[in-house]
């Protein structure tokens, strides 16, 4: 048997990895988009390492663009094969990847304009609709056939809403049993919304990500009072506005549920709150249809407030006209938006807009990739580069990783604890600095031995 890093190789987007069994069958974990301008990246997305047509099925830890983006593009090249996931993944891909769709058609015309010849998009919306009949979803911890000799296993790793762990056990001919793990994204305990994350079962071989892996979040308490006092600071004080990118799927569910426990407590300013992203608007709906993802906290608050997603002062825009008004408006308030990274989307815009205002603030509220402009952001850049003009940073730009769904170096740790036997731990979807750091914090808490594989490494697992 052997794996072949595809993907989120000393890189944080673009999660995919190749399972080869000696008889051929193949199975690839995630399918995920590359976000971000390396100019050595620049052709990952068009190009795979593998033959997609040899692919016998894919196995989805969750709905994230990084981790799903390019399964409408993975069928157009060829694969044939059915698509495992949990019922709430597969309910945010029908958005998110119609969603992707559009964002690369869009993308293609205005290349195609810049260029003045033909630009195909990777995908469309047409292809991301007939992906979706490739689904197949099932419950957390539940033993599900593969295939004869291969069985999967979901855990909730409390990341996104749906998101999951894959335990692999693989029997073949003549061989004994091999449990192969694949964290997928690990979220983090005592965060609102979503239940803890589950460890996975004793594992042979785990394949983990590291996002966070050189570093500790805020304690949930204080990052509820910065909140506030940033909100109060810009919003009352400078009367200005704060803008959030953030992440449509998981990110902004979160935001608006402080936001609505803050307006529950009369802590709330009197300032009004725009969540300016259609997509995020479809998918707080996704979230109210799955309450089998909720924590008890949550449960017991939907006694009290049967709408833990809306409060009077919040409006949730629908409309690209009433976008362009908030830009037009001077009055003080949030606006959340995606994306997450600034790299697209209408907070683009809004950036674009404020940037250079002295009495607004751009929260980050999660990981940026250094090369896009919220990355740029986030290493204290003076000058930042939107629709083709340089614009001074007088806004304030505040860093808040504690709302980060990805878990921290000791929350990953005690993910992991558990571990004990494994033959070999392989560190993706992270940044090389940070899993040099992140290995050696995990070897000497007894876990390991770590590998920290490079993109389209393929290595065998005995």
């Amino acid at each position: 048997m052997k794996v072949k890093f595809c993907g989120a190789a000393r890189e944080v987007t673009g999660s995919a990895h190749l399972v080869k069994l000696d008889n051929g069958y193949k199975i690839l974990l995630d399918c995920g988009l590359y976000q971000g301008n390396d100019k050595e990246m620049a052709d990952f997305n068009s190009s795979w390492g593998f033959d997609p047509a040899e692919v016998d099925c894919l196995i989805l830890s969750h709905a994230h663009i990084d981790h799903a983006g390019r399964i409408p593009k993975l069928i157009r090249d060829g694969f044939k094969g059915k698509i495992f996931c949990t019922h709430a993944t597969r309910s945010l891909c029908a958005l998110m990847l119609l969603d992707s769709g559009r964002i690369q058609e869009r993308e293609a015309s205005w290349k195609s304009k810049r260029q003045k010849k033909k630009i195909e998009p990777l995908y469309t919306a047409a292809d991301a609709k007939i992906a979706m009949n490739r689904f197949e979803s099932y419950g957390y911890n539940n033993w599900v056939r593969v295939r004869k000799g291969v069985r999967m296993m979901f855990r909730d790793s409390g990341h996104i809403l749906g998101s999951a762990s894959v335990t692999l056990s693989i029997r073949e001919k003549g061989k004994r049993k091999i449990k192969l793990g694949f964290t997928g994204d690990i979220g983090r305990p005592n965060r609102p919304i979503l239940r803890d994350p589950i460890p996975m079962p004793e594992l042979d071989y785990l394949i983990s990500e590291s996002t966070y892996g050189n570093k500790e979040h805020a304690a949930p308490p204080n990052e509820t009072n910065r909140f506030l006092e940033i909100i109060k600071k810009t919003c009352v004080e400078n009367k200005g506005k704060v803008l959030i990118p953030a992440f449509s799927v998981g990110r902004t569910q979160e935001i608006v549920y402080m936001l609505d426990q803050l307006h529950t407590a009369n802590l709330l300013p009197r300032i009004p709150v725009y969540v300016d992203s259609p997509l995020s608007v479809n998918t707080t709906k996704v979230f109210g249809a799955h309450p089998e993802c909720y924590d008890e906290d949550l449960s017991e608050y939907l006694l009290i407030d049967d709408n833990p997603f809306g409060f009077n002062s919040l409006t949730y825009v629908h409309k690209q006209e009433e976008s362009k008004k908030l830009n037009e408006s001077d009055e003080p308030c949030i606006i959340i938006a995606s994306a997450g990274m600034i790299n697209a989307g209408r907070i683009k815009h809004h950036v674009y807009h404020n940037i250079e205002k002295p009495e607004c603030t751009i929260l980050i509220v999660g990981y940026c990739s250094p090369r896009t402009p919220g990355g740029a952001l986030r290493a204290g850049k003076k000058k930042l580069k939107l629709f083709g003009e340089i614009l001074d940073v007088k806004a304030k730009v505040e860093l808040m990783d504690s709302f980060s769904a990805h878990a921290d170096r000791l929350e990953m740790v005690d993910f992991m604890k558990n571990q004990k036997n494994l033959k070999k731990l392989f560190l993706v979807h992270g940044q090389y600095d940070t899993q040099e750091a992140f290995g050696a914090f995990l070897e000497k808490n007894g876990i390991g031995p770590v590998v920290i594989p490079t993109l389209y490494q393929e290595i065998e697992l005995n």
